[in-house]
């Protein structure tokens, strides 16, 4: 069986220095908001090419506090790409916000900077771009359209560790971004975890406030925050990781270049754009007959998974939110879109064998 994922295997590299840094934790005494978090926030921030970085507990938590930074007016609208995962409309919602959904170009599958200004109202107050799969939005019309207007723009890069757009990292283009550590990330930790990256040290200190009950000093409490602080020992395992990033993402390049070499044209692939510089967290096809293909491959013992399955407008959740909203082309894409196996543990010649099955389909 050709598994789509396997933890297991994707971190068993990393095992003995996992077990170093575990050690080195405990034996510290030390578990909430250490040299760890410390440690990491220095070289994550780094490594994106930003300022500061502020570990949180997890994705959603990097997302719902960026938009709480702000302050914004109840009722404030977000424009956000109708086809993201669930998690990123759920941190608008959960800020008293309205998300106006703006869809995606067909063929990036992220949020379409022509749409954009169409999508804006007296209400709207920021654009929430999603860095789909592991490419970066077109990102220079879209902060072009947010300084004309005056919006805050708000990266989730959840997907994207390491993604450029013209030489430029992910994570370093919006006022505030929000990166998830989710295990099957590109960075992925051995539980959750997130952090906010910007180039605002008042922005900066703002997310440290907020993530530690609105604390600054010890008991004493300036606003109203929430408990959402990189857990040290997911620092420390995620120290041991970023080192290996750009030798896990140039083999997930290296995978993906076997999938765009000899996959039929049959199948509708990633767009390739020398301006882009893609991560490939998900290798994603679509095909009309994408649940047959699904359960063919599954046949052959190839494992796929679809992310996403349901449009958010579309999800039960959503229905007294989302249900006015038209959104075609994002409804086409998750009735279309399958992720094919491409986990740092496969080969190339694992990949080679998902081609050459997917070419008798």
């Amino acid at each position: 069986m050709i598994e789509y994922e396997n933890l297991n295997n994707l971190n068993k590299p990393l095992f003995e220095e996992y077990k170093t840094a575990f050690s080195e934790v405990l034996e510290s005494g030390w578990y909430i908001l250490g040299n760890k978090v410390k440690e990491f926030e220095k070289q994550f921030a780094a490594y994106c090419k930003t300022s500061h970085c502020v570990g949180v507990a997890n994705g959603l938590d990097a997302l719902n506090l960026s938009l709480r930074a702000f302050g914004f007016e109840k009722g404030s609208e977000v424009l956000v790409p109708s086809n993201t995962y669930i998690a990123t409309i759920l941190s608008i919602v959960d800020n008293d916000l309205q998300p106006i959904l703006v869809e995606p170009d067909i063929e990036t599958y992220n949020i379409d900077p022509k749409l954009l200004e169409q999508a804006i109202t007296p209400k709207t107050k920021a654009i929430m771009v999603v860095h789909l799969y592991g490419k970066v939005c077109d990102m220079d019309p879209i902060l072009e359209i947010a300084k004309k207007h005056n919006l805050k723009v708000i990266e989730d890069c959840a997907q994207s560790h390491g993604a450029k757009y013209k030489g430029k990292l992910s994570g370093s283009f919006g006022d505030y971004a929000a990166h998830s550590f989710y295990p099957t990330k590109n960075l992925g930790a051995l539980g959750d975890a997130g952090a906010v990256t910007t180039n605002n040290e008042q922005l900066a200190n703002r997310i440290k406030v907020l993530r530690n009950y609105g604390s600054e000093v010890k008991y004493y409490n300036e606003i109203v925050g929430v408990n959402s602080r990189l857990d040290e020992l997911q620092a420390a395992l995620l120290l041991v990781k970023l080192k290996y990033m750009e030798q896990i993402t140039s083999h997930k390049r290296e995978l993906a270049s076997v999938y765009m070499k000899s996959l039929k044209s049959d199948f509708i692939k990633p767009k390739e754009d020398p301006d882009y510089y893609d991560v490939y967290h998900i290798f994603n096809i679509r095909h009309p007959k994408r649940d047959a293909l699904k359960e063919y491959l599954l046949k052959h013992e190839i494992k796929t998974e679809i992310h996403y399955p349901v449009a958010p407008n579309k999800q039960r959740a959503m229905q007294s939110i989302l249900n006015t909203q038209h959104t075609p082309i994002a409804e086409e894409i998750h009735q279309t879109t399958l992720s094919l196996p491409i986990s740092y543990f496969h080969t190339k010649e694992t990949i080679q064998k998902v081609v050459d099955v997917m070419n008798t389909f």
